[in-house]
């Protein structure tokens, strides 16, 4: 699918109405890699970060036989966190600074890639030998300029230890900063947010402010300030306040936002301030210096 892009003016020329709330609405671009779908949100042509967002995709649903599944071979980062949340399935983290932790649903699993990391996401064979379902969301937090050479480091926060609350009547979990009087206690570089929200149909949410925001929608649909925004829609929602959305079915979303960071290059998986860091990381990776991943040190995956 080509990455669609509709301009808030464009879109209130169309229904004579006010959306000021509403920047853009983007559209997915969808990846088949053999029976396995992925939905690229950021960056996009038009939108490059949102907050300290750099990127986002929806991996799955999928639904694997047993023996098949995901299997990604050592790879390095730079200058980012990458945040990995699943709602169904399970997936075996690995790197180079020694981490080995299943990956399940609802946990918050942060990994600092600082001035360089190493990992693998690959499945246990207890997970592999039965048929399951892989679900969830990948996204990277690019890091401020004094945090962009920090040491590598993986941490992990289990479902029990995200915030759970009720606003209204719609069940939100505070997974990365402060939203509706709660702290998540995950590891933050720069004002950040980071919230699901499950909504039955007729729900209302008022969003929490933050610099810059945008709702994902990954089940469902939702209306908000006279837009429809259909399942798979990243909606960027201006600062303003008072704004809110409506599930018009029961929807699933993911809020993204926080303070802007300026300008970052991004090539392959390597993301920096400086174009010149991101040359020298090329060529650390392929020359062999980046430090392998602990137990997983044979395959890897060519620049």
């Amino acid at each position: 699918m080509s990455n669609v892009l509709q301009s808030a003016e464009q879109r209130c020329d169309a229904i004579d109405a006010p959306c000021s709330a509403i920047e853009i609405i983007l559209s997915p671009r969808v990846a088949d890699l053999g029976g396995f779908s992925v939905r690229r949100l950021l960056p996009t042509a038009k939108r490059k970060m949102v907050g300290p967002w750099i990127f986002f995709d929806e991996m799955g649903p999928a639904d694997f036989p047993a023996g098949g599944g995901i299997n990604v071979r050592p790879h390095p980062h730079i200058g980012i966190a990458t945040v990995t949340y699943l709602f169904d399935g399970e997936i075996l983290h690995r790197d180079s600074v020694g981490s080995l932790q299943p990956i399940r649903p609802g946990d918050i699993n942060l990994m600092v890639a600082g001035r360089g990391i190493t990992h693998s996401e690959r499945e246990r064979p207890e997970s592999t030998a039965t048929e399951r379902r892989l679900h969830g969301l990948q996204l990277w937090l690019a890091l401020p300029e004094e945090h962009e050479e920090t040491e590598p480091a993986f941490h992990h926060y289990p479902s029990d230890d995200i915030p759970a609350i009720d606003v209204g009547d719609v069940p939100v979990r505070v997974m990365i900063g402060s939203a509706y009087g709660v702290t998540s206690p995950v590891l933050q570089f720069s004002e950040t947010l980071y919230l699901e929200a499950i909504l039955k149909p007729g729900q209302t949410l008022a969003l929490p402010d933050a610099p810059e925001r945008a709702v994902y929608v990954a089940k469902g649909a939702l209306s908000a300030h006279g837009s429809e925004l259909p399942t798979h829609s990243m909606t960027v929602f201006a600062p303003e306040p008072g704004v809110s959305i409506t599930a018009t079915e029961d929807t699933r979303i993911a809020l993204i936002g926080g303070e802007p960071l300026g300008r970052r290059f991004i090539e392959w998986n390597f993301v920096s301030s400086r174009k010149e860091r991101i040359d020298q990381a090329r060529e650390d990776w392929r020359a062999g210096r980046f430090a392998k991943v602990v137990g997983d040190e044979v395959e890897y995956i060519p620049y």
